[in-house]
């Protein structure tokens, strides 16, 4: 179980700096999209993790509980979920740079 754990993180850390790449080259979001992405963390991460992002169902996601985290594997959560927990893929309605923008929004603070 263990190393089934270890394994999962570590190719989800692969995955996200594969990402990388290609976060770097592509366009700016809209200010559309992002007032959308914006809406989507509130709400629905918000379900989970807290309007507040102090916690609930899921985690807290505040900037004090990622700063320690590497920003490419929260990334690899956004995207592909973590398995075995009530975090699902968001990869089917994001695009890796949508995922980092949230990211990055989240290491900022998010307030309703």
């Amino acid at each position: 179980m263990t190393v089934t754990k270890h394994a999962t993180r570590y190719l989800g850390i692969f995955m996200a700096s594969l990402f990388s790449l290609s976060i770097s080259v592509a366009a700016p979001l809209s200010t559309e999209r992002q007032a959308t992405l914006e809406h989507l963390l509130i709400q629905d991460c918000g379900s989970c993790h807290g309007l507040r992002m102090t916690g609930g169902l899921g985690p807290a996601l505040t900037p004090q509980l990622l700063a320690d985290k590497p920003r490419e594997s929260l990334i690899a959560t956004v995207m592909f979920g973590r398995p075995g927990t009530a975090m699902p893929p968001w990869d089917a309605l994001l695009n890796e740079q949508e995922a980092a923008w949230m990211i990055d929004r989240l290491l900022q603070g998010v307030t309703p």
